[in-house]
């Protein structure tokens, strides 16, 4: 492209961009922003679109990081945030994760890098990574590409890393989800937030990040595994969400997102209800903690189940699969004089009005009471 011509504000180029600037956090002086307009660019870097034009925000600036692939999403999330961040009183650096699963993968690092530091971004770091095999080779990848990102993170001292997932993405968890039978905390998708990590582009479709790359002149790197149908989410994605569409009409894709922010939306109440209840009803007991069986008996089923599993989670920081939260359950629904349960780390037992939660080893107690604390 001429490096001497700017390129045209595209409506793609708007809406990630706008994407991008609703989600970043909100930690410089509002005052201090520039007209955040969508009017015109603002400037060009080497001839690259969306490098900052306004003067870098101070090394003492927050910093944000992108996770770069080098592939269309991320690409377009590394240079909205390039162009969006300063204007926040933000750094922006990016992060490059090279699984080195493939032949070349230190080449398309070194690429993504590249690019990076043209946009604008900086530190620009890339790191490689040792893929195991637990979970899978998607799981694992996964792992230990966010294992990767958290270090990094910690090293420079980072506010968030953002994450390039789309709605596209989103909409192929939920139906992953679905096909698993993994129950609504699946269907919920991916949280615009959580923890450190931002995903300011769960709004938006991937034919919008690939129009951005198009309108700005990038060069996206198309990486081979999202066409290799060996893996179960590129099935779904090339054939499953199509035919949906094809049968049920256009935007089942942003209906399977609704589904999701919806269902996080009542997750986060009955979380929030399980929690204050917590704190209500909760007894100190030697070496655990107990809940009246009344209380319990008078929720709701997934009222009643979250409160178990929130107890659980705690006091022992560990996790009930359903069919566990199930058979606790019915110690308050179904008593007839049962067995105490053993569930890994946790006896589980009834004593006259009282559900009695016990750790089986005296290490695994967390050694506070988090639930009892106010």
């Amino acid at each position: 492209m001429d490096p001497d011509r700017r390129p045209r504000l595209s409506p793609a180029i708007a809406d990630v961009r706008r994407a991008v600037r609703a989600a970043l956090p909100s930690v410089a002086d509002n005052s201090s922003r520039e007209n955040e307009g969508d009017q015109r660019p603002d400037g060009t870097r080497n001839g690259v679109e969306g490098a900052p034009a306004t003067p870098s925000p101070s090394f003492s600036a927050p910093l944000v990081l992108v996770a770069l692939s080098g592939g269309p999403d991320s690409l377009a999330l590394a240079a909205a945030t390039a162009f969006e961040a300063p204007r926040l009183g933000l750094r922006a650096g990016a992060v490059i994760v090279d699984h080195g699963l493939q032949h070349g993968s230190a080449d398309v690092a070194a690429a993504a890098a590249q690019q990076a530091q043209l946009l604008g971004l900086a530190p620009v770091l890339v790191r490689t990574v040792h893929v195991g095999t637990f979970g899978g080779p998607e799981s694992a990848a996964r792992d230990a590409r966010y294992s990767a990102l958290a270090a990094v993170a910690l090293e420079l001292g980072a506010r968030a890393v953002l994450l390039g997932h789309t709605l596209d993405d989103q909409a192929e968890t939920v139906l992953l989800g679905l096909a698993r039978g993994s129950g609504a905390t699946s269907l919920q998708g991916m949280a615009a937030e959580t923890g450190m990590y931002v995903r300011p582009l769960l709004g938006i479709r991937r034919s919008t990040t690939v129009q951005f790359c198009e309108d700005s002149g990038l060069d996206a790197w198309l990486d081979p595994q999202n066409d290799d149908e060996a893996f179960t989410r590129v099935r779904v994605r090339h054939a499953v969400l199509p035919v949906l569409e094809a049968e049920l009409g256009p935007g089942v894709a942003e209906a399977l997102a609704r589904t999701a922010d919806q269902l996080r939306e009542d997750a986060a109440a009955l979380d929030h209800f399980a929690e204050e209840m917590a704190e209500d009803f909760a007894e100190i007991v030697e070496a655990g903690i107990a809940l009246p069986v009344n209380a319990l008996a008078a929720q709701p089923p997934a009222l009643r189940q979250r409160l178990i599993r929130f107890v659980v989670a705690s006091e022992f920081h560990l996790s009930l699969s359903r069919t566990q939260t199930l058979e606790i359950a019915r110690l308050v629904t179904d008593w007839h004089g049962q067995k105490p349960l053993d569930v890994p780390g946790v006896k589980v037992e009834r004593r006259g009005g009282r559900i009695v939660f016990t750790a089986t080893g005296v290490g695994e107690l967390t050694g506070n009471d988090p639930i009892l604390e106010h």
